[in-house]
């Protein structure tokens, strides 16, 4: 397997950022945890022995409220069980939608100072992710 993607690359981030961003978006984010969570020498939880998924759920709990203040909500969430196409290798832990009412709304909260605390928990968290954005339909769900 390859190595795992945990943040943004610069380039994707600038194609990201090139997008409009007056815009819904839904985010949908693939997650696989590390079996135990690698914090920074010092870091307040580095000795607490947390998995992964511990470790993200504390990401979760602190981030919640900066998703909340820009207007962001999960949309859908859910366990994988398997994977009927695409490569057998690539597993998920989980899987879940974000939707902000704009691309701005997303920029805002990845910059918030109180986010920036926060997601050193999903970086000590996570050996592999995917965070794909999607533009809302104009014409409301179903298939395309």
């Amino acid at each position: 397997m390859s190595a795992g993607h945990v943040d943004p690359s610069r380039e994707a981030f600038d194609q990201f950022k090139s997008l409009p961003r007056d815009e819904a978006i839904q985010m949908l984010n693939l997650i696989r945890y590390r079996e135990m969570a690698d914090y920074p020498e010092g870091h307040e939880n580095a000795d607490r022995g947390w998995s992964g998924a511990q470790a993200y759920r504390e990401y979760s709990r602190t981030t919640t409220p900066v998703l909340e203040r820009v207007g962001g909500r999960v949309t859908w969430s859910g366990r994988p069980q398997v994977t009927l196409t695409g490569p057998a290798e690539e597993r998920w832990d989980a899987g879940f939608v974000v939707e902000y009412p704009s691309a701005a709304a997303f920029l805002s909260m990845v910059t918030d100072e109180e986010y920036q605390q926060a997601v050193i928990n999903r970086t000590a968290a996570v050996a592999d992710s995917r965070l794909i954005r999607f533009g809302v339909r104009e014409d409301g769900p179903g298939l395309p």
